[in-house]
């Protein structure tokens, strides 16, 4: 395993930080820390099925962008740990639940069949209400050497998030849009600011709570996350038409498929790329107050926009 001590190394390297190397740096400590999280007990079946959606793989970005917030306001891995698992727990759920037949109805996830195809549609929406509960039990156990205060606002925000306000609201209001042709900008950015931004927010935001950052530093964290959220989504509806099954590692093409609005049926995809790019400069001008402590943030950010899956 990689020291966390050699995780501040590139900071200091400006010029030559090298994002695949921190990501995958990182994505490591993720990866292991995940597998501690849960281990296999009676009754196996349910165990088997959150760590089959858990351990899927994937980016990890959601883990990594709270751990990175955190060490930028001079927090450490260690005390962001339990709950950077705890939101690629959250955000394992929503997959697992968004692929059920009564949601996307997809039948395949991170180049893997999906947990109900595996499963079961029955422990499949068991898997995912055991990895919602877990994470709010893993953090309030599990983190170290962090006031009580801060666990508590951490899980209030994840809370809030994941809830009727953020992520559940914007699914319900992009279930109600499907088919409708007259979808409004104003209602695609509601859809993705809660289904994909809130958690995305939350990721960074809560990091620089468990640090102790001022209110005005989380603000700027919080306006850097909407930035890169809806830039994101952005991205992911043009690799929807853009990109293959065999490059996204589910189903390509799904959004045209169910008629849904998408950034690109209401711009096109050049003024889509446009947008999405100025939301990344927007997210990477808040942070300039930071200086070289906030390159991997930043460079995150370009990773947003130039991803291919």
């Amino acid at each position: 395993m990689i020291a966390t001590d050699d995780l501040h190394a590139p900071q200091g390297e400006s010029p030559a930080f090298d994002l695949s190397a921190y990501l995958t740096q990182q994505a490591v400590l993720v990866e292991a820390a995940l597998d501690r999280s849960l281990p296999l007990t009676y009754p196996e079946k349910i165990y088997e099925a959150m760590r089959y959606s858990l351990l899927a793989g994937g980016k990890r970005l959601r883990p990594i962008l709270c751990l990175a917030s955190c060490t930028l306001m001079g927090g450490s891995v260690e005390m962001a740990m339990p709950t950077a698992c705890a939101l690629e727990m959250i955000h394992t759920m929503s997959l697992i639940h968004d692929d059920l037949p009564a949601m996307d109805n997809d039948d395949y996830r991170r180049g893997k069949p999906t947990n109900h195809k595996v499963y079961g549609e029955d422990i499949a929406i068991l898997a995912g209400d055991g990895l919602l509960s877990y994470a709010f039990e893993f953090i309030a156990t599990q983190t170290q050497n962090v006031p009580a205060e801060r666990v508590l606002q951490v899980i209030a925000r994840l809370g809030r998030a994941v809830g009727a306000a953020g992520l559940v609201g914007g699914q319900v209001v992009d279930l109600e849009s499907e088919g409708k042709p007259d979808i409004s900008l104003e209602t695609l950015n509601f859809i993705h600011t809660h289904k994909t931004g809130a958690l995305l927010e939350a990721c960074v935001v809560c990091g620089g709570v468990l640090a102790g950052s001022s209110e005005s530093d989380l603000q700027r964290l919080s306006r850097y996350a909407e930035n890169i959220g809806l830039a994101f989504q952005i991205v992911d509806d043009i690799l929807d038409i853009t990109a293959t099954a065999e490059e996204l590692g589910k189903t390509a093409g799904k959004d045209l498929q169910a008629q849904k609005a998408t950034f690109p049926s209401l711009w096109g995809l050049e003024e889509s790329r446009r947008q999405a790019q100025q939301l990344i400069d927007a997210a990477k001008a808040e942070l300039e107050p930071f200086g070289e402590r906030a390159i991997p943030l930043s460079a995150i950010a370009d990773f947003i926009i130039s991803r291919t899956n």
